[in-house]
Parts: structure tokens; sequence; C-alpha cells
């Protein structure tokens, strides 16, 4: 059964039944049920709308009991999302089409970055991505079925010249003629802390088209339970508002559960956030934050398909729903 219910009449018949109920009223006095979303890494800024949501009593307001679960290196939060042990994650448009196109149950609900964070990271002397030329880059494993085939298609990058990425800084400051990938909040500030002042490209400032950090869930949460996942959805996105305004309460529950997150590693992090518009940029000014559309995830698909990612008989329209965005735009 499709879950992609893009009716007008839907979407009002939705807001209708949420303003009967009270939706930021209910469960408050009865239990709050229980809801578990599982990161992407260790808790970071990148995260701080969850734990803000949580922190402030956001998701207690909307009836929501939330455990938030970190990510990291040996964690599969979509095997965990579809086994059931977290009702969702913070999940990624290429993964989830894939995933759809293998027959797994998943979909997005909204997107908390509208832009995705990943870039790479060069010496001063490269002053854009097309300057990069045949110099060693130096990437992940996963780059290779996500981004690496738009730098070939758009910028003639090779894959002569791709190196692994160890996730060691050392090589990058050693020789002033790496580039390496990065993250808009990570590695420049490790560079920085190593004396080097890169150059930062972030893909999506050069057309990288997919969104980042969806709440992806399973479609039998949003044929069972709409109104459980339209409050996670409205809580989210109002703590990411809450944490851009005011971090301190999000940041001190990020610490207590990643300790070696520093106070300034924080700062820089929603600096980034910030200046690159990750999360209040593009079509989030006007339509709110989490906003998605049609139109990106068309071009989403269009792309894995001209770069071989996914076949072209996959029904991406499976992959996410507009029905759970709020009907009144969470604006930054």
């Amino acid at each position: 059964m499709r879950v992609m219910l893009k009716s007008g009449v839907c979407r009002r018949l939705g807001a209708a039944v949420v303003a009967v109920l009270g939706l930021a009223g209910v469960g408050a006095a009865g239990a709050a049920e229980k809801v578990t979303v599982g990161t992407s890494w260790y808790a970071q800024a990148e995260h701080g709308g969850f734990y803000q949501a949580k922190a402030t009593g956001i998701y207690e307001k909307y009836g929501l009991d939330v455990t938030i679960k970190m990510g990291g290196p040996q964690v599969n939060g979509l095997q965990l999302l579809v086994a059931g042990q977290y009702d969702f994650t913070m999940g990624y448009p290429l993964r989830n089409i894939k995933a759809v196109g293998e027959g797994l149950p998943v979909v997005s609900v909204a997107a908390c970055f509208q832009k995705d964070p990943q870039g790479l990271i060069a010496h001063p002397q490269v002053k854009d991505l097309k300057d990069v030329g045949d110099r060693t880059v130096l990437i992940s494993t996963s780059a290779r079925s996500t981004y690496w085939p738009w730098l070939q298609a758009e910028y003639g990058f090779k894959d002569s010249q791709a190196k692994p990425y160890t996730f060691s800084l050392g090589p990058f400051l050693a020789d002033k003629e790496l580039v390496q990938q990065a993250y808009v909040s990570s590695e420049p500030f490790a560079a920085e802390k190593g004396g080097v002042t890169p150059n930062f490209f972030l893909f999506a400032d050069y057309g990288y088209p997919p969104y980042a950090a969806t709440l992806e869930t399973r479609r039998e949460l949003v044929k069972e339970k709409p109104e459980m996942v339209r409050k996670f959805v409205q809580a989210t996105l109002e703590g990411w508002k809450s944490y851009l305004n005011d971090p301190a309460p999000g940041n001190a529950l990020i610490q207590k559960d990643n300790p070696e997150m520093t106070d300034e590693q924080l700062a820089y992090g929603l600096a980034k956030l910030k200046e690159y518009g990750i999360v209040t940029g593009g079509d989030a000014g006007e339509k709110g934050i989490g906003y998605m559309n049609d139109a990106r995830w068309e071009k989403t698909f269009e792309f894995m398909v001209k770069a071989g990612l996914v076949s072209d008989d996959v029904d991406y329209k499976e992959a996410y729903t507009l029905e759970f965005l709020p009907e009144e735009p969470v604006l930054p």
C-alpha cells in the first residue's frame, strides 16, 4: 500500500483532527507515548534539535516520552529501524531510496537539513571545487555510492585520484596538495586546531541535490500511528528552532551522552549550521524547518539513476511523504 497521501483534503483533515484533540495537550493527562529515535553518529551539534526538544520539554508537551540513541561506526540505524528497535532514525534520501528499491518498508516524513553538510576541504591555494584538478582526494568507502559519482559527473573527478580516508587528519595536515572529505562542523574545526585554515566546499552549494537528516520511520507507523508521527515531527522541528536560538539546554544533554564533545566544538558546529544555512536555508526560510518537496526528491532520484546508484524502475515516491509536514510552518 502506498504511503504517499498528497491530497490537500487529507492534510486539512489531519490538521482538523490535530486541532480538535489539542495536539500540544495530548497525553498531558495520561501516560506519554514512548518513542525511540536513533541519531547518525555520536552526539553533536548536528543532533541539537532532538536533544533540545527533550531537554526543554517540547516532546513532553506533545505527549511523547522520547529516548535518543546515539549512532556510531558500529551502529546500523536503518537495520534497527526496520527491526522495530527504533521508531525514527536520522535518514538520508539516497539511502532511503535505495532501501525502498530493496523492498524495505521505510519512509521519510521531514528533512531537518535543507543542505547535506558534506563537502571537501583543501589547502588555501585551492579556491573552488573546479580547482581540485588531479589532486589526490581522500574519501570514505560510502562516498563512492553517494557524492563521488556526482563529483565525477559534474567536475570530472577520476577514480584514480580517490584514496581511502582513514578518519585521521594527519595526512591532510602534512601534505598541502591533499584534498579530503569533510563534514561542515568536524574536519574544518580539526584542521584549524592543527594549524591549517582550510577552504571548505559544501556540495549542496554547488548543486548536490539531496536533503539530509531526514526523519525516517517505518510505513507501519505512518499507517497505524499517524498522530504520533505528526507529533514527533512537529516537536522535533520546534526543537531545532529552539536550539538555533538558545542551544544551552540541548548542549547539556549532548555532553551527557558524549562527554568528549567540548563547548568549543559545539559552538563551532552550531555556528557552521547557521553560516551555511544547513537547517534554515533554501526553502526553510519561507516554508518552515523540515520542509520537503516533490521536485527535490525527483532531482535526487534522477541523479541516482544517472550515476547508476539505483534502477530507474524504483518507485522513489514510496521513499517519502509530505503528509506530516506542519500545516503551520515552523519558521526560523
